[in-house]
């Protein structure tokens, strides 16, 4: 059989499984840090942030804005997200005939280290485009999710058939960014303290310089490293993710704008307002609105 129909195959019995087992937009399984997405309608932009982890398209198609570069994800791709992400994410094709399905992992660190003792990775390319898919990461990941019919099987299985897609990943084009985020004196480990503190003092203000000692890195390179793997200034991070929790918080207390304002960082009402409008396309109470009525808020579609 051609390599061509063995994908074909494997990306089927794969849509398959992840659609009888999709529960809603967003369905978390019985495998440890794997998740499924479904959705039979296109979305609107809606903004999250993704923590370290890999997403795989399986059918269907969307676009994730991080920073300023788009990630677009074909059936049969993969991006693997480094550090925590502010994105702003779209499904561009998804129908009731052909709804877009989607398999999310969260990394497990430790496992991708102690492939490190063993394995090099191949040499990377560009940070910020997906892969597809071959035939041998198609072949892991369909016998991951097998497990799901299999249910006993998982306690024993599991984790070894995560090695597997791990060390897959390692040899494919994005390996470089897993090996870098599992060593501890990796510029990727030391980026995502500094993102781990911003997240925690996110309302406060924030120098360069400081966030570059907490990394224990130049300022130039500190600034080069976090745009590299983020495709954002800090100062442009800080702002997405003290507007994400704006966002939340209004869908909690609609129409408290001013305090929202100030409770996340800003010192004017006037300014939050602007940023918020450019980065969601509505102005604050507007935009609560809306995703309070279209049900939005807490439902992303992997």
């Amino acid at each position: 059989m051609r390599e061509a129909d063995i994908m074909s195959e494997a990306l089927r019995e794969l849509i398959d499984i992840a659609g009888r087992h999709a529960r809603g937009r967003r369905t978390t399984t019985a495998i440890p840090r794997v998740s499924i997405g479904r959705s039979e309608v296109a979305t609107p932009p809606m903004a999250e942030v993704w923590g370290a982890g890999i997403l795989f398209v399986l059918q269907g198609a969307k676009t994730v804005l991080i920073g300023d570069r788009t990630l677009r994800y074909n059936p049969a791709s993969y991006f693997i997200y480094t550090v925590d992400t502010p994105t702003i994410s779209q499904l561009v094709a998804a129908t009731a005939k052909h709804p877009y399905l989607a398999i999310g992992f969260t990394l497990d660190l430790q496992a991708v280290a102690a492939l490190l003792v063993e394995h090099e990775p191949a040499l990377g390319g560009d940070s910020f485009s997906t892969s597809p898919v071959n035939e041998d990461l198609l072949d892991a990941l369909r016998r991951i999710m097998r497990l799901l019919d299999r249910p006993a099987e998982i306690p024993v299985l599991a984790a070894a058939l995560e090695r597997e897609m791990l060390f897959r990943l390692l040899q494919g084009p994005q390996g470089a960014k897993l090996r870098q985020l599992a060593r501890a004196d990796g510029h990727l480990s030391r980026i995502g303290q500094a993102i781990a503190w911003i997240r925690t003092h996110c309302h406060q203000p924030v120098r360069v310089s400081d966030l570059a000692e907490i990394a224990h890195m130049s300022n130039a390179a500190f600034y080069r490293h976090f745009k590299a793997a983020t495709a954002m200034s800090p100062i442009q991070y800080q702002k997405q993710i003290r507007l994400l929790e704006a966002r939340q918080l209004l869908a909690a207390q609609p129409g408290n704008v001013a305090s929202i304002a100030f409770a996340v960082g800003y010192e004017s009402a006037s300014q939050f307002s602007r940023e918020y409008a450019r980065q969601f396309g509505s102005p604050p109470a507007r935009d609560a609105a809306r995703l309070l009525a279209a049900g939005e808020v807490a439902v992303e579609v992997i």
